[in-house]
This record gives C-alpha cells, structure tokens and sequence, in this order.
C-alpha cells in the first residue's frame, strides 16, 4: 500500500477541450465545474495550488471541420480556442492559466518529451499496414475511412466506431472501405511508428493503482482495474498526419505525435509558460510536477480514464522524472432531457448560447449541474428541472432567508448588527448546528463528493429559514427588541457563514452577497485577500461571531430571481426544433416499390376536387369529413386523415387530388367515397397534394 504523505501544494488540470467546436452541459458537470469548485476551496483554505486549462488543438476532429468548412485547422482551433476560454471565464472556471497545444512553448516542451524518450530506448519503432489513399496521396486517420458496418451493416459507419450500433471497430473490420477525402477504395499500405510498450508498465501499473489508491472513485477504480486484468498493449504514439507536433527524429518525415501523448503534456506546458510569466509568484515548471511534496489531480470525464490512469502515467513513468496523480476524480456521463449528449446532432445545450441567453445567470447552471453530478453513474439535465431547483431552492431557501434576515436588519436597527443577548435553547441549537457544517463540507470536498457538500451548504440555509420562522422577530419586536435583536444577530451570522459556504461553489452570488454585508473574503480566484475591515476565509466557516455589533451593511438586494415558465418553455422548443431538424436530415425516403405496368396505372383515376366544406369528425382524432366539388354536380363526401396537421376552415376552397374510383367504405358511420392525396414529409407530417395552377374540378390526372 503506497504510503499517503502530507503534501504543500497541489497541482489541479482539468481535460483540455479539442478546440473544434463549443463547450456544452456535458463538459461542465463532467469536469470544469468540480474541478473549479475544489481548487476554489484550496484557496479559501490558503493552500498553495495552480489551476491549469488548456485548448487541445491537434488531432483529427479539428482537420475535419477544418476540411468540412474549407478552411485550415488552424483557423479552426483559433475561432473555438478564443470562444471556450472566454466562455469559461464569464462562467468563472477560475483557471490560473488557460493556454493551447498549438503554442510555441507546448511544441517545444512536447517535441523534447518525445525525443527523451526515444533517445532512452523507451519507446519501440515497429512497422504495420494502414490504410493509404493513392488519390490523395495520405495515409487515413480512422475517421478518414468510412463503409459498411459489420454488425448493424448500416452504410457510413466510421474506421473507429459505428454510430448507428454504437461498436468501436477498426478499419480493417469495415466492408467495402471509402477514403472520405477522395471516394476512392484506400489500400492498405506499409508504414512505421514509434510505440509505448505499455506491457511493460503493466505490473507498475498494477501495484501503484490496484495496491496504492483503492481510494479512488469506483467507476475509476474499474475501469482501471478492467484493463489491467487483460494485458496491456503497446500503443502508438505518432500518427501518419499533417496537422500536428511534427515527430522529431531522423526518418518521421509527416509523421506527428499521437494527440493523446501530445495533450496530457500540455498540462506540464502550460505549466512553464505560467512559471516563465511570472517566476516570483509561481517558481519553477518543475516544482509543481517534478517535486514530491507536490499534489496531482486530474479532472475528467470517464471516457477520458484510460488515458490519465494508464497512458499517459505510462509516459511520465518512461520520462523518469515526474510525480504520479494522487486522484483522477472522473465523472460519468450527463444526458439532457433523456438523450445522450451528441455534438454532431447538435443536441446540447452550448455554454455561450446559455450565457447570451441566460445573462448573471452563471451560478444557476452551476448549482444545478453541481445538484446532478453524475459522480458515480450518468445523471440527466431537465430544463424543468433547473427551473424547479432555481425557484424552490435558490430563490424560496437560500435566497428567502438571506433577504429577510437584511431586510430585518435594515427595517429594526438601520442595517446595523445588533448585539445579542441572552440565549435561549433554540439560539444554542442553531449555533451548535453552525458549528458543525465546516467540518461537514470539508469532509464531502476532501472526498470530491461535491453533490453532497454543495446539499450541506444549502442546508445552512434551511437552518436559517426554520431558525427565523419559530423565532418569528417581527411578532415580539414590540414587547421584546433585546430578543429580536439576539435573533437578528445571529440570523446575519448565519448569513455571513453562507457567504464563505457557497463561495467555491456560486462565487458570483457569494460576491453579491459579501457586498450586501459589506465584507470581503479570501479571492477563491486568486489566493488574495481583499480590503474590508471584516476579511473571512474558509477557516471563519462556523463561527458565529463573523459580523460584530454595529457593523454597518450595505443595502439589500434579492440574491436570486424567479425563473418563469415561458423562459424553460424557449429552451425546450429550441431542443425540439433541433429534434426535428435531426429527423429531417436523417430522412431516408422509402426505397421505391416494384415496378408496375402502365395499364395497371391506368387504371387508377385521379382527379382534381375543390374542397366546398370540411369539418371535424365528432368522436375522432384523425378525421376530417370533406365535402368535394368533383365537376359531378353532386357533391362528394371523402374522409381523410389529417385532422392533426390542418384546421379545417382553412381548407374550404382549396383544390386537392382525390381517387375517384376507390369503392365507398363507411367510418365513424359516414360513407367515404374516395381518397385524398398527401405528401409524408420527413417528420412523419402529412401535406395535401394539389396542382400549380387552378384547373376545373373533375380534371383527370394522368
């Protein structure tokens, strides 16, 4: 069992987003919120910690849109670099620096990890056959390739996974393969690479995660323990693209690192670009990844474990040098609204849009997300849901409380702090209750279990709301002013104590807050203390004498706002629009019907009708009964089924194709004579077929 030490700092990353597209819900509950959360609480604590964040702008999915937009990677990963970073920063992920793979820095730092590694024989170069377009002269990354896949046997599954079935696959299992540069049937073609042999860190691997941190979350544990009970295999870490760290050594000629041995270190990049800026505050690169009495913590999502648990402390391992995660808190997956997350339908809901969207609304999404953190299985996110968890908890407890205990204060002694006097049971049950949420927090954060602390802040609330309710100050401030004034003291201590509780985890309602009492607290963004007289840190949480008599507080303002219904209702009909527009563009038309001969055809008499009256069948859904001008001189009843894609009134002189020589068929009790033609569009809607122009009713079609 690996020795647990006390530590003097920790060093915090959070996965580096691929900078080809936005950052959406997913991303947030999985790891940037938690991640800030905990590095937020460090800081309150004055522990000495660095933050690092960071775009990952290699790999494949950026050259795609970059191909599919027809520009280069490099304008790709420039627009989304700037829109996540800024995005995260109104969001407050409170990183210390947020760089990117395609700097200078990273291409330097990541080209001398690589080139160690190969000068000290710890990687393997071994040829194999990969796929070759001759047509475009390359050789095919996995998402290059496309075919038919060879389980569901749908058409367009990828060289890596089927997204129809869901199977991963490999290039070599897909029939009848497609270079989807060129079209062209790729060949399969020599080409050498250089290897990590991770057999040979298997039985490392297996003491220092198996035997040394049985701590960690179950679903890391796992999954870790799932691979290491198969043996391990050695894994390429170059790859046959343009767009990438070019691999340096003699004969690697359009070759580039694997992105997966490229990002993780610019975890340790950014980390000297941070250290170069600024050596005074920071010191060296090398203190926060080389030093053994540093921390590591990773946060990811859980398909994002192999690589941080396995792959790349393989790596750091190879190197020599490097200190070993402590942690890898991952999180499962968040689906929203019943459906799996999915960046190429769209189906997500985009950190910039909710921030246009839903302005100073940032610690919201954050306390909903942090509610249904999917730390040990996969959660969902409903907007019905973040309405409800807004109005009833936010606004109705924290925020209900914290407002009447201001106002309070304001209407009975001029939003000064009253002196307490003598305690009553209920005043010491409180206090004790006070007394014990640091170390009940504490202990939730120590764990990463950020669900359960961030409840234990709210429920400082609930005490504040239940305390003020039986003290009922407004009833006896007539008869006794020394009770109110006890009550009201320790209702702003409570308050007080909210504003340190909450601050890692809603730190711009913990700001608005410190201003309404008119104190500061430790910057959970900076490791700084600001300049009021009254200067809180997490060490203050639980104190009941945060606040002292005849402090004055600034005036008071609602701290959450009500969120009403037609606002949800916006971002349920944007998901559903996005639904539908999936629907059609997956819209495959039914494959045409065997031929039939033209006297068959003929047989079919098709004619135009003008509608003269259409109504709603009584006692049915479906059915509209048509009264039908069809150039008889005597009308024709028809029923059809459309009733849920048009209002009858509205049809009444439209002209409409009909088959006249259908035999009578009686429903609902009415005789039809006939049916009306209609169009099924790609959602399933039903349109009516007519004509171009107006033509006299009784007019064959043929």
């Amino acid at each position: 069992m690996e020795q647990k030490r006390n530590f003097k700092r920790t060093t915090v990353t959070s996965a580096l987003p691929y900078a080809n597209g936005g950052i959406h819900i997913g991303h947030l509950a999985g790891v940037y919120v938690p991640a800030d959360i905990y590095v937020r609480y460090l800081r309150l604590k004055k522990e000495e910690v660095m933050f690092i964040g960071g775009s990952d702008e290699h790999g494949v999915p950026v050259t795609m849109r970059a191909r599919k937009e027809g520009i280069t990677p490099q304008d790709v990963v420039d627009r989304y670099h700037k829109m996540i970073k800024d995005s995260f920063a109104e969001f407050g992920i409170s990183f210390d620096v947020y760089s990117r793979t395609t700097s200078k820095t990273h291409h330097e730092f990541a080209s001398d990890f690589f080139r160690k590694l190969y000068e000290d024989g710890k990687l393997v170069e071994e040829t194999t056959k990969q796929y070759y377009d001759n047509e475009a002269q390359q050789f095919l990354a996995d998402r290059y390739i496309t075919g038919e896949c060879p389980h569901c046997h749908s058409e367009g599954a990828y060289g890596d996974q089927c997204e129809k079935c869901g199977r991963d696959l490999s290039p070599n299992e897909l029939v009848n393969p497609k270079s989807t540069i060129s079209g062209s049937e790729p060949v399969l073609k020599d080409t050498k690479n250089w290897y990590l042999p991770l057999d040979k860190y298997q039985d490392w691997l297996k003491r220092w995660i198996l035997e040394g941190h049985k701590e960690w979350r179950p679903n890391v544990y796992g999954q870790c323990k799932s691979w290491l009970d198969m043996d391990l295999q050695p894994r390429a870490m170059t790859r046959d693209l343009d767009w990438g760290i070019p691999v340096p050594v003699e004969g690697a000629e359009g070759k580039v690192l694997y992105v997966w041995f490229d990002a993780p270190i610019g975890y340790v990049s950014n980390t000297k670009e941070l250290c170069d800026s600024n050596p005074d505050r920071w010191g060296t690169w090398q203190k926060w990844w080389q030093n053994p009495d540093t921390r590591l913590v990773h946060f990811i999502g859980k398909d994002n474990i192999v690589f941080h648990c396995l792959i790349f402390p393989a790596m750091m391992k190879a190197h020599g040098e490097y200190i070993m995660p402590d942690n890898v808190p991952a999180n499962e997956f968040l689906n929203l609204e019943n459906d799996k997350i999915s960046t190429s339908r769209n189906w997500a809901v985009w950190l910039h849009e909710y921030l246009a969207e839903m302005p100073g609304k940032q610690d919201v999404l954050r306390y909903v997300l942090t509610a249904n953190a999917p730390e040990t299985k996969d959660n969902n996110f409903m907007w019905k849901d973040f309405q409800e968890r807004n109005n009833s908890e936010l606004v109705a407890i924290y925020g209900n409380f914290v407002n009447r205990a201001l106002q309070l204060t304001k209407k009975y002694f001029d939003g000064k702090v009253p002196a307490r006097g003598e305690l009553l049971d209920i005043d010491k049950a409180a206090l004790e209750e006070l007394a014990a949420v640091k170390a009940k927090i504490e202990t939730m954060l120590d764990q990463f279990k950020f669900r359960e602390a961030q409840f234990e802040a709210m429920n400082l609330a609930r005490l504040g709301n239940r305390y003020i309710t039986e003290c009922e100050p407004w009833k006896v401030w007539k008869t006794d002013q020394g009770r109110v004034a006890t009550v009201l003291n320790i209702c702003l201590q409570l308050t007080a104590n909210l504003s340190v509780a909450f601050e890692p985890f809603l730190p711009f309602s913990s700001k608005k807050l410190q201003g309404m009492l008119n104190i500061d607290i430790t910057d959970s963004t900076s490791n700084c203390m600001q300049t009021s007289d009254v200067k809180l840190s997490w060490e203050s949480l639980g104190n009941a004498d945060l606040l002292e008599p005849g402090h004055q507080l600034a005036e008071p303002s609602l701290l959450f706002e009500k969120i009403e219904d037609e606002t949800v209702e916006r971002q349920i009909k944007k998901l559903e629009d996005t639904k539908k527009a999936n629907e059609i563009a997956a819209y495959e038309p039914e494959p045409v019907k065997e031929y039939t001969d033209f006297d068959t055809f003929e047989k079919m008499d098709i004619r135009v009708g003008k509608v003269l009256r259409c109504e709603k069948v009584k006692k049915s859904k479906k059915l509209l009964q048509f009264a039908i001008d069809d150039g008889s001189g005597v009308e024709r009843t028809i029923l059809s089924g459309i009733a849920a894609y048009y209002e009858p009134e509205k049809l009444v002189g439209r002209q409409v194709l009909f088959i006249a020589n259908f035999p009578p068929r009686k429903m609902m009790g009415i005789e039809s004579r006939g049916m009306i033609l209609s169009a099924v569009d790609a959602d399933g809607s039903l349109h009516l077929a007519s004509v171009a122009d107006e033509v006299k009713p009784g007019s064959r079609v043929g």
